[in-house]
């Protein structure tokens, strides 16, 4: 099997191509790494293949802050430079005056 490379990295702000929502990546899963039930949860028409990266995401939309695991093919770069709400992610990140987020020491590997 070929081994993929994740096309987003830890840190890196994104949003999703169909839902409103964005948020910070903090974890890959190099494939589906999830539930069936999870799985099948997603619409037929919509449900993506399970062969690509996973991403697990501090997430938030207009109306609350949760966490959300995405398929690479439903992420893009979020270029809005909107300020994100989830307190979560200042408490495991730091931003940089770039905008762009580094992991907290504490929480490296």
């Amino acid at each position: 099997m070929k081994e993929r490379v994740a096309k987003f990295s830890i840190g890196e702000v994104v949003r999703h191509k169909v839902f409103p929502f964005r948020g910070v990546i903090f974890d890959v899963d190099p494939e589906f790494a999830n539930t069936e039930e999870w799985w099948n949860s997603i619409p037929a028409e919509v449900r993506p293949s399970k062969d690509q990266p996973f991403y697990h995401l501090l997430a938030e939309n207009d109306e609350s802050e949760y966490v959300a695991y995405v398929s690479e093919q439903n992420l893009v770069n979020d270029e809005s430079g909107t300020p994100l709400r989830n307190q979560q992610v200042y408490q495991i990140f730091d931003q940089s005056p770039s905008g762009q987020f580094k992991p907290k020491m504490s929480f490296a590997h």
